[in-house]
């Protein structure tokens, strides 16, 4: 997806993301840095159709604010939710879950990882294919 086609972000698509951690086309764009006053880092995230990221926690936990597209939002061992445009998601801290795009949209999301002081991600295993394509 280029900044072409998504002509209504107010942000940059930032960097392709690890391949490590995202499993089909995402891109970062770090918006605010963490550090030790605000404890707080916070990004823009842009997954393609069918781009997802690993299995992961977050020590501090996380926020995210869905702004365009659909995509899915999975804890381990419960059902996956459709999440849209305009919703948030709080995850406390040391849930592990997964995020990324449904297989038909495009999703982007903000990433606010909280209490960065006790850490930011710890990733996990892939969904897999399998996992994934079950919940469509």
């Amino acid at each position: 997806m280029s900044n072409a086609e998504n002509t209504e972000s107010i942000f940059t698509q930032g960097d392709k993301a690890p391949a490590d951690y995202f499993m089909g086309n995402a891109w970062i764009k770090k918006l605010v840095a963490s550090d030790p006053v605000f404890n707080t880092q916070i990004g823009n995230v842009v997954f393609e159709p069918g781009a997802r990221n690993n299995w992961h926690t977050h020590p501090g936990g996380q926020i995210l604010i869905i702004t365009d597209g659909t995509g899915y939002y999975q804890e381990k061992g419960k059902a996956a939710q459709i999440i849209r445009k305009g919703d948030v998601i709080t995850i406390a801290p040391d849930v592990v879950h997964w995020h990324g795009a449904t297989a038909n949209s495009s999703m982007t999301h903000i990433a606010v990882n909280t209490n960065t002081q006790k850490g930011i991600v710890d990733w996990l295993e892939p969904v897999t294919d399998d996992q994934y394509k079950s919940i469509q």
